[in-house]
């Protein structure tokens, strides 16, 4: 193994024992280290990271931004080492900005998913998807948060559900409205008829007893899409699970702006439920909905009306 092999090991393990996941970085970083054994390189210069970041050459500028970002942070930790390893120049490769249009449910968009979700074949199936759509739905909960539920995150007594290790590693509390809590019991009585003796702590399980795979459950959400009958609005605007996210977000920001609420002193309350680290993530909402920019244009219009 290479001495950069190592600085891979050291530098995830560094990371990791702050709080930083490191998924991506930990599938690259060591391919990039193969790519540098085989180059016969030691240290890492531009011209090599740039060299690996644009493999294959069939790829999105994404793919290659995001590829030579992750070898640009390894690099600067090296070159605090050793300044024989140059870091590449941040506007190499430049990330386009292409964020998709959030796709907003409607009411009977979501009516229509969770009725097909129903009739997946497989009592525990069904229930376990039309539950898992439901919660997010109503919680604004990230896909890898659900899925990350334990029975142990629950706590009936008092409906709270607790978030633990989510993005960044941060964790909170969210409360439940009486009728999800009672949409999550009924889910936990099929659960147990099909599976007394559960083969894993999580709340959702698969048919096979096992916690819930991501790429399985996108895979079923494209598929439920499909047959509810649910089209793309646009090129950047098709429906997916993490717009259920985005709907949440926007319509907690219009039932506060059609009932004259004071929306900033509330934001940050939006913000700790998200579970976003700024704020301004949480303010991006206000443009992703037509309907929601009319509003707050409208309350600022009124506010500077009435300025002496």
């Amino acid at each position: 193994m290479s001495g950069l092999h190592d600085a891979v090991e050291d530098y995830l393990a560094m990371r990791r024992a702050l709080g930083f996941k490191l998924v991506a970085a930990g599938q690259l970083l060591p391919d990039f280290a193969a790519y540098a054994e085989r180059r016969g390189a030691s240290t890492i210069s531009a011209e090599l990271a740039l060299a690996w970041a644009s493999q294959p050459a069939d790829r999105q500028p994404i793919w290659r931004s995001k590829r030579l970002a992750v070898v640009r942070g390894f690099a600067r930790y090296l070159h605090a080492i050793d300044a024989r390893h140059e870091v590449p120049p941040a506007d190499v490769l430049p990330a386009p900005k292409c964020r998709a249009t959030p796709y907003l449910y409607a009411e009977a968009d979501l009516a229509g998913l969770l009725e097909v979700a129903r009739a997946l074949p497989g009592p525990l199936r069904g229930a376990t998807y039309a539950t898992l759509i439901g919660l997010l739905a109503v919680t604004g909960m990230r896909v890898g948060e659900a899925i990350g539920l334990d029975r142990a995150d629950l706590d009936w007594s008092v409906g709270l559900l607790i978030v633990r290790q989510g993005k960044f590693g941060k964790s909170r509390e969210l409360l439940l409205h009486p009728s999800t809590l009672d949409a999550l019991r009924a889910y936990e009585r099929v659960r147990r008829r099909c599976w007394q003796r559960p083969m894993t702590p999580a709340f959702f399980t698969s048919t096979r007893g096992t916690r819930l795979c991501y790429s399985d459950v996108q895979h079923t959400f494209h598929a439920l899409v499909r047959q509810a009958g649910l089209a793309p609005r646009s090129a950047r605007c098709r429906p997916r699970l993490h717009d259920l996210r985005h709907t949440f977000a926007v319509s907690t920001l219009l039932g506060w702006y059609r009932a004259g609420l004071d929306v900033e002193a509330r934001m940050h309350l939006l913000s700790t439920y998200l579970g976003h680290t700024d704020p301004a993530h949480t303010y991006w909402y206000l443009s992703a909905a037509p309907e929601l920019l009319a509003l707050a244009a409208e309350r600022l219009e009124r506010s500077m009306g009435e300025l002496p």
